[in-house]
């Protein structure tokens, strides 16, 4: 599964490098921090709503759901690469969390 985070973060890195009206990515770069956050806050919400429809037995909204999903992932890798990190650490941060109690990981944070 990571396979396609990792050719999703090379494409995403290659393209930050673009010129910002020949690609999205770099479109989203020369605009800042701000408004991939933007964007961000948006797919999420999105994703919210899609779910929300799904559990509500609206008609073919699975497909929504991975669809708003997928948009989020993307703008997340998107963001993760503008503040100079990338998908490996956040799925290294997941791995530590295997043998850890969600409660006990949760309660840890607030020490």
């Amino acid at each position: 599964m990571s396979k396609v985070l990792e050719q999703l973060q090379v494409v995403i890195e290659e393209r930050k490098q673009a010129a910002a009206d020949s690609s999205y990515v770099a479109s989203l770069n020369a605009k800042g921090l701000n408004k991939i956050l933007e964007k961000v806050g948006e797919e999420a919400t999105e994703t919210i709503l899609a779910a929300k429809d799904c559990a509500n037995g609206a008609q073919d909204t699975k497909n929504a759901v991975i669809h708003e999903t997928a948009d989020l992932w993307f703008h997340t890798l998107v963001m993760l690469s503008h503040l100079g990190l990338d998908q490996a650490q956040v799925l290294d941060e997941l791995e530590k969390r295997f043998n850890i109690s969600g409660l006990e990981e949760k309660a840890s944070r607030t020490n």
